[in-house]
């Protein structure tokens, strides 16, 4: 059984404990994640001496575990408070007043940022973006979600987990909440995650049937299921565009004994939450989708990696997926096909943003720290468990369930030549209407403005931080892999946002989720930060730009792996449509007189000789 993330609670755990604890997995190391999360759900932490358990009972070297647990953001090494309180910081959470939340949650529980309260009850910390863009400030209680929080809010919420102290936590198979949590907490006025779905296209909006699509897939041959999402030119809508029918083809034709198929539900770029509205409003779309490609590429397992931040989704998604199986469309026999098992886990990340890599992603499947792997060889070659294995997207999945059910043809009619179908996006920001709209591909920034409420409008940061900042002049273009790619996130800043800030924020970011792994990444995206910083604080010159375009075309063509490349990003974008913003803040260059260095000092130079051709005084010539 698969685990989530746990929090909030320091016991001792006994060697023969841990054993059991591996024994559940089946003594699998490549489900070291799993294991290293259930002993934190019990201990509290991960540290030295239960590290050590868990390597004797897995016969591993216990620098081995804790590398792992040293990866991950929501790894404990050490014990916290009780509760472990993260608030999302973002420019959409700063605009909307996270700063003076999270000043306000310092005084209620005593705990300073980034640290423990006296009484150990409370530990308190920022973390990246939560996938709440649209109901900031949000905070993360452990594992709980809390939205749309105010100051006001610090008091009252820091009251209601005092007094669930002393309630014991829900059973092992359960998610990583305290058994009456949500009784205790959410009758603050705020809190609730909100629906967020503004907009249904094709995509959410159609009616679900189910097993539908699947039946239409298995009424063709694997070949014949590829070609129909070929016909429908369907393109990865995780941001990368790869082509999705050709993905499996290679993923297809290579000989091996086991393929793979994997779902992408790491969205960690600030300003994405549309993956989790498809988890929430359309899980059924999501899994069928997955179990299609299984089909299609010849894979008897899939696997859904889902990021930490969404673990209280996980009991939602586990009732869906038992449905599926006591429905017959996943297990034996899969959809009635003879010959065709496919069953699909959920893998419960713990907080990397690389891991939205996809060969960062498979090495954390496979209980490893998520750095990525050098390419090639590919996933399609070899993946998860070096077997040939898809990874695609949530949407991905999705539209290729409409794709089967509805034929490819009236998936290609939607939107361009070059990009076929809808697009979810992600809005959030200074706007009236915040949430996800499922939109044909080609529609303006223009046009997307006025649905959302934004009329007046300073800039769009469309792609999050490794996307690009539009400015009013070019809010023609429209969103569609020849124009405007996305992932997802469109974030809306207003006029009276300072753009260069904004650019900082998203800078930070990349300092913060980078692994570390190579120099261009690990050193140059402090740089950037450091040589923006200079910039802001009215220090730089134009001398100063030209060396940060210079060190951000660097460290985008060196870095090992799409993290690094698209660092540069808000600098660059920033550069491009904003130029203006950099000059207002330079000063004028030192000034330097053009004058020869040996004219310079030529006087010196001839009293200096002068001096030596005269005799000493008292002495004759």
């Amino acid at each position: 059984m698969n685990e989530p993330n746990p929090g909030g609670l320091s016991a001792d755990l006994s060697e023969d404990e841990v054993t059991a604890i591996v024994a559940r997995f089946d003594g699998d190391r490549t489900r070291l994640l799993d294991m290293v999360q259930a002993v934190q759900r019990r201990a509290g932490c991960i540290d030295a001496a239960r590290a050590a358990m868990l390597a004797k009972a897995l016969g591993m070297p216990v620098v081995a575990v804790e590398d792992m647990t040293s990866f991950y953001a929501f790894l404990d090494r050490e014990p916290k408070g009780r509760f472990r309180i993260r608030l999302s910081r973002t420019p959409v959470s700063l605009m909307k007043g996270a700063e003076l939340l999270a000043r306000a949650l310092v005084e209620a529980t005593g705990a300073p940022l980034g640290g423990t309260s006296a009484d150990g009850m409370f530990s308190l910390a920022w973390t990246s973006d939560i996938g709440m863009a649209d109901q900031e400030p949000a905070a993360l209680v452990n594992g709980r979600v809390y939205t749309s929080l105010t100051a006001a809010d610090a008091v009252p919420l820091v009251q209601a987990l005092r007094d669930s102290a002393d309630l014991p936590l829900v059973d092992d198979a359960g998610p990583p909440l305290f058994a009456d949590l949500a009784g205790a907490v959410l009758h603050l006025p705020q809190g609730r995650v909100g629906r967020s779905l503004v907009a249904a296209g094709p995509v959410l909006g159609g009616p679900q049937v189910l097993g539908e699509a699947l039946q239409a897939a298995l009424a063709r041959e694997p070949e014949a299921v590829v070609e129909e999402i070929s016909r429908a030119q369907l393109r990865g809508r995780g941001g990368a565009g790869f082509p999705t029918a050709l993905k499996w083809k290679l993923c297809r034709r290579v000989a091996a004994p086991e393929r793979h198929v994997v779902c992408n539900a790491d969205e960690g770029e600030p300003g994405t939450f549309k993956d989790r509205v498809l988890l929430t409003e359309a899980p059924d779309l999501v899994f069928e989708g997955m179990t299609i490609a299984g089909y299609a590429v010849g894979a008897r397992g899939g696997l859904l990696y889902l990021r930490a931040e969404y673990a209280y989704l996980w009991n939602d998604l586990q009732r869906c997926l038992a449905e599926r199986r006591r429905s017959g469309l996943l297990g034996g026999r899969a959809g009635g096909m003879e010959g065709f098992d496919f069953d699909i886990r959920i893998q419960l990340g713990a907080g990397a943003y690389v891991c939205g890599e996809e060969s960062a992603l498979i090495e954390s499947l496979e209980g490893k720290r998520g750095a990525p792997r050098d390419r090639p060889p590919f996933p399609t070659e070899r993946g998860y468990l070096q077997q040939p294995t898809a990874v695609d997207n949530v949407e991905t999945f999705a539209c290729v369930s409409r794709i089967l059910q509805h034929g490819a043809a009236a998936f290609a009619r939607l939107g361009t030549a070059e990009s076929t179908g809808t697009k979810l996006l992600s809005v959030s920001g200074d706007c009236e209407r915040p949430g996800v709209y499922e939109l044909p591909f080609g529609v303006t920034l223009h046009r997307l403005l006025d649905l959302v409420g934004a009329p007046e409008t300073g800039f769009v940061q469309v792609g999050g931080p490794s996307g690009q900042c539009v400015a009013p002049k070019d809010f023609g273009r429209c969103i569609a892999y020849e124009d405007l790619s996305t992932g997802g996130s469109v974030m809306v800043f207003g006029p009276q946002r300072d753009v260069l800030t904004t650019a900082l924020q998203f800078t930070e970011f990349f300092v913060e989720e980078s692994c570390g792994w190579c120099t261009p990444c690990r050193v140059g995206t402090t740089l950037l930060q450091q040589g923006l910083e200079k910039i802001l604080a009215g220090r730089g010159t134009l001398s100063d730009v030209a060396s940060l375009e210079a060190l951000a075309g660097l460290v985008g063509r060196t870095s090992r792996c799409g993290l690094g490349q698209t660092a540069p990003q808000p600098i660059l974008s920033t550069l491009r449509s904003f130029p203006q913003a950099y000059e207002a803040r330079l000063r004028p260059e030192p000034f330097l007189p053009r004058v020869p260095i040996e004219a310079a000092l030529s006087e010196a130079a001839n009293i200096r000789a002068e001096g030596r051709s005269r005799p000493a005084p008292g002495v004759k010539a």
